[in-house]
């Protein structure tokens, strides 16, 4: 399958729309904050609540700008247009959809509060017209004509290691929480409300986690079976694995918390290595699905490794592993530095990464 011309350009102005908005916002937060060494303190977890600064974003506003700008690049060059634009939408509509409830209770003025309530309608305005796109706007691919092509042997199975471990780590840290965080937090940490302060733009930090532990399942699913939307959607997963990494890992060093790491207790030193390992499955999982896709063998084997028919001796029909398909960890929470106790408020950020080692006070 290809994409219409004008599907292509339909998607790509609809990125860019997505784009500015995402923009504009950051923009916002680095003047309302004098620059934006304040706003990277925010998004990292290592600013002082008690200067009142409440940025509207997070750093997942971040990781979807650069995602809207590689979208509407594919949108028109890519031959997996089609699938870049549906991922993307249901990634924004996904992410943005608490807006619709949450904005109402965050600590902000009103005009600002009605600015945020309509960029968060037009985000899913906006991605339910890249589904419509990238799904209406297939065509049949001429013969002889360049398919788009998913994810290769070798690295569907490495993107499957990779962002299952990452689902794993995150829905683990998840778990836990409940049992680290005062049962009043419940269940404004997935639906908003409160006590829960949420950034004005952002969904609820649980929400966010969530949707982000489902992506890397279905990435990782589609990548070992060859899947051409595996592509894209673990390109953005492993964008948010690499950022929630590089975040935690400039909070540890801000707290100087590797030098400590020896006398930090069994739960200090996971959550520190939990960010250390999403930096490094982050960006892995970026260099192996950002290589081209690779053709499977209609004639191949049925299971992933290219090997023969266990059964039959021979090599029978593609089966789902082999064929070619049809067209942070936990909350952003972050550990107190050695010797301070937490500030009293919910984690700052609110989008993703490995939960503090000991609760907030509230």
């Amino acid at each position: 399958m290809t994409l219409t011309r004008g599907a292509r350009i339909t998607g790509a102005v609809l990125c860019a729309v997505l784009a500015l908005m995402a923009l504009a916002w950051i923009v916002r937060d680095v003047r309302a904050a004098d620059g934006p060494v304040a706003v990277w303190e925010y998004w990292s977890g290592t600013a002082d609540l008690r200067t009142g600064l409440r940025p509207a974003t997070t750093s997942t506003t971040f990781v979807l700008l650069v995602a809207y700008i590689a979208a509407a690049v594919a949108a028109l060059r890519s031959t997996a247009a089609a699938s870049v634009l549906v991922v993307t939408g249901i990634v924004t509509f996904a992410l943005r959809l608490p807006g619709v409830w949450t904005v109402g209770d965050a600590l902000a003025p009103e005009d600002l509060r009605d600015r945020a309530l309509l960029t968060t309608y037009a985000a899913l305005a906006a991605s339910v017209g890249l589904i419509v796109a990238g799904a209406a706007g297939r065509r049949p691919a001429p013969e002889g004509g360049v398919r788009p092509l998913g994810p290769g042997r070798g690295a569907g199975v490495a993107a499957l290691l990779l962002l299952g471990f990452q689902a794993v780590v995150f829905a683990g840290w998840e778990i836990r929480q409940p049992f680290v965080y005062p049962s009043n937090l419940y269940p404004a940490w997935f639906i908003g409300g409160r006590p829960l302060h949420t950034p004005l733009t952002e969904g609820p930090p649980g929400w966010v986690n969530a949707v982000l532990v489902l992506m890397f399942l279905a990435a990782a699913v589609g990548a070992v079976a060859g899947a051409v939307n595996a592509r894209p959607l673990g390109l953005i997963a492993g964008g948010f694995a690499l950022c929630s990494g590089v975040l935690g890992v400039a909070r540890a060093i801000h707290f100087d918390m590797f030098d400590g790491f020896a006398g930090m207790d069994i739960e200090g030193q996971l959550n520190l290595l939990s960010f250390v390992t999403s930096l490094l499955a982050g960006i892995a999982v970026i260099i192996v699905l950002a290589r081209k896709g690779v053709e499977r063998s209609p004639g191949g084997a049925t299971g992933p490794w290219g090997g023969p028919n266990s059964w039959g001796g021979g090599w029978g029909p593609p089966g789902p592993w082999g064929a070619q398909a049809p067209g942070g960890p936990g909350a952003q929470g972050y550990p107190p530095a050695p010797g301070h106790p937490p500030v009293s408020g919910p984690p700052q950020g609110g989008g993703f990464g490995p939960p503090p080692s000991s609760p907030p006070r509230w």
